[in-house]
């Protein structure tokens, strides 16, 4: 199929897993014209059909339970049971059991895409050794999470900047239109719990964000409570795009199992039911976005991070991980690099032919 006409069979088929949002669909289209790796992000289902064909042998690499949908914005800041600030991947919506290397060259690819949209600044491929670097540095010592308190201090200094203030972070929630329309009583009730006292005086807007999940409903409950405001935010799951793409009507969410079995220090406001999960939302407890880092930020240095988190996820597939290191030592100087090229070529290519 060509883009416009996967889009259209891959929406067809969301609609039948969740309630869409036809004009958060209708940004999300607008949103894929701006730019190639915005394109990219929004459109996972591509990413799939293209990765199998174009990349067929490292398709073939030995599986464990991936992120799937891995890129350079999918990195965030939470808070742990202890309080302690952690940073990490913190999308799994498309969570599946798939060949290592796939979420090696999608955050690949997203590194080149943002270095030619000015978002990087480093070679593209210094960036795959950086990302690769980290990958396998980590699965040979066994995995650590990233506790931005006495390590990591250049991080911490990165994912809190003046763009993470708080008052400009609660300026764009409180702004937002109480939904009128009627909320799920699953969403209602999963906001309700997860809000500190019972009988509090919320309301619930309706946020956009994100671009691969962007047409489903999220819902965020806003309270100013005891001197300060709060939010808990409902967004619905659907199972992995990979059901789309192998003809599949049904499939399994795997968001709980990969955040349980990652090396991983827990968010404790995050709560997976069935087919919605809802977490705290807080300047400190977000998605990084690459425009929020300070200019001088060590680039080579987050690459390598992100590489080495992707491995704590990945090493939560246990004795899968021995086939893992095997292949991975196997694979020739460049490959990341090699392939990511080849990923870079079909998904602009995919993405004119979307504007025309």
């Amino acid at each position: 199929m060509n883009c416009k006409k996967a889009t259209k069979s891959y929406e067809s088929w969301l609609a039948k897993q969740t309630l869409i949002i036809p004009e958060d669909l209708q940004q999300k289209h607008v949103q894929m014209s701006g730019d190639v790796f915005s394109f990219m992000r929004a459109t996972f289902y591509r990413w799939v059909e293209l990765w199998e064909n174009d990349c067929a042998e490292l398709a073939q690499a030995p599986a464990i339970l991936g992120v799937g949908d891995l890129h350079v914005e999918n990195f965030g800041t939470w808070r742990d049971p202890d309080g302690r600030l952690v940073w990490g991947i913190n999308d799994f919506d498309e969570a599946f059991t798939l060949p290592y290397t796939n979420d090696l060259v999608r955050l690949a690819v997203s590194a080149h895409l943002a270095i030619s949209a000015a978002e990087l600044t480093i070679d593209p491929a210094e960036a795959c050794d950086a990302i690769l670097e980290g990958y396998s540095k980590t699965l040979a010592e066994g995995g650590l999470p990233f506790v931005l308190a006495e390590r990591h201090a250049w991080l911490r200094e990165a994912v809190t900047s003046e763009l993470r203030d708080p008052v400009k972070f609660w300026n764009k929630l409180v702004v937002l239109p109480t939904v009128e329309t009627e909320i799920p009583r699953r969403a209602r009730k999963l906001l309700e719990a997860a809000l500190p006292d019972d009988d509090l005086d919320y309301r619930v807007v309706h946020r956009i964000a994100g671009l691969g999940s962007l047409g489903r409903q999220r819902y965020t409950a806003l309270v100013d409570w005891r001197g300060g405001l709060m939010a808990r935010e409902a967004k619905a799951l659907v199972p992995s795009t990979y059901h789309w793409a192998r003809g599949e009507r049904h499939g399994t969410i795997q968001y709980e199992t990969i955040i349980q079995q990652a090396v991983r220090c827990p968010d404790p406001s995050v709560d997976v039911r069935k087919d919605w999960v809802v977490r705290r939302l807080a300047p400190d407890c977000s998605r990084v976005e690459l425009k929020s880092l300070p200019k001088d930020h060590a680039k080579r240095k987050l690459l390598e991070v992100m590489g080495r988190e992707t491995a704590n996820v990945h090493l939560g597939s246990g004795r899968a991980i021995e086939k893992v290191k095997r292949d991975l030592s196997k694979r020739p100087k460049g490959w990341l690099h090699s392939a990511a090229l080849v990923m870079v070529k079909s998904t602009t290519q995919d993405w004119e032919s979307w504007n025309a």
